[in-house]
């Protein structure tokens, strides 16, 4: 399965390449155009039956949350910081691989049996712990600026799968997709991005490049549909595992382009595809906060698998969701003409 493949991959933000090494051998055969930009991004373009003069892009982006080896302690403990959007409060006890020889290493916490009334947990405190015995033994395995990512296999449950980085690649396996697929009407500018987590760097400038017509981006979101802790503000607005990929209203990076989201709405509801929308009232924003305010502007929207435990080591989302996301997308492409587009 190729989800399982892009989710094992490690790939942090802004050191992409194993997950575009896998990308290209999936897509190579099917694009007419491919390369790498200055920024890593992976660019490919898929030529169109020609019905349609339209330049639609497509985006996925590669990178994962993770950290980074800041220093090591006298005694072979490494310090380290967040590369991306991290909650410190999953990280004790966590399993990590540390560095290109991906050396196994575990995130300290205090056992039980020594009895804490500390009721926070910061990484400033934390260290990981690679079984070194002293600093030069853990200088001589790892360095200042090593990556660190979750050690977490993927897993199948059933209708749910487990795993790491599904923000997003869930998104790229539904992209490559597309490209794996039926030739649309127009030309197809796929974008494969860099460094989304640590501020949507490589979609700015694959926009730019491009200058497309409008914007699909394919994402993952979060959701809470775990029972209600009625100490907790209503959910009825989260997504849920299940309920189909979400259409994003808005985000805190952008409001998606009205006429896409009434689109790909009709398509959903023509086509039978069980779909949701992503609230506004959810925090975090995806490339299209950026591709859309790139040039003269960019219509944008947001198709996004729900997912449970986002950036965590250990994140559950549906199948079904997931294939979902790749029908609605290509309905959704399918059907778009110039006056979807039409104000």
């Amino acid at each position: 399965m190729i989800l399982r493949e892009l989710s094992e991959a490690i790939g942090l933000s802004g050191a992409e390449d194993a997950v575009r090494a896998l990308i290209v051998g999936h897509i190579c055969d099917y694009v007419d155009d491919m390369q790498v930009d200055s920024m890593g991004n992976l660019l490919a373009v898929r030529r169109g039956t020609g019905q349609s003069s339209l330049r639609i892009m497509a985006a996925a982006h590669m990178d994962e949350v993770g950290m980074i080896v800041m220093g090591i302690d006298g005694d072979g403990f490494i310090r380290f910081d967040q590369i991306g959007g991290l909650d410190d409060r999953i990280l004790p006890g966590m399993r990590v691989l540390v560095g290109k020889d991906h050396i196994p290493g575990v995130v300290s916490w205090k056992p039980i049996h020594l009895g804490t009334d500390e009721n926070t947990v910061s990484k400033k405190r934390l260290r990981i712990d690679i079984g070194a015995t002293s600093k030069a033994s853990a200088e001589a395995a790892v360095k200042p600026g090593d990556h660190i990512a979750f050690d977490s296999p993927f897993v199948e449950l059933g209708p749910t799968v487990r795993g790491k980085a599904f923000d997003d690649r869930a998104g790229c396996a539904s992209l490559i997709a597309l490209i794996q697929g039926e030739r649309f009407p127009f030309d197809l500018i796929v974008a494969f991005t860099t460094q989304e987590e640590v501020g949507t760097r490589g979609a700015q400038i694959a926009a730019q490049r491009f200058g497309p017509d409008a914007a699909f981006v394919l994402e993952t979101t979060a959701c809470h549909d775990l029972p209600q802790d009625p100490n907790e503000p209503d959910q009825t607005t989260i997504t849920r595992l299940g309920g189909g990929p979400a259409i994003t209203v808005m985000d805190r990076s952008m409001v998606s382009d009205p006429r896409l989201v009434r689109h790909l709405t009709r398509v959903a509801e023509a086509e039978g595809i069980p779909h949701q929308f992503r609230s506004p009232l959810h925090a975090g924003g995806t490339d299209a906060g950026i591709i859309h305010r790139t040039g003269k502007g960019v219509p944008s929207v947001v198709i996004a698998n729900p997912c449970r435990y986002i950036h965590g080591p250990n994140s559950i989302m549906s199948l079904a969701d997931f294939e979902n996301q790749s029908r609605l997308a290509r309905a959704g492409l399918m059907a778009l003409t110039d006056s979807v587009l039409r104000r």
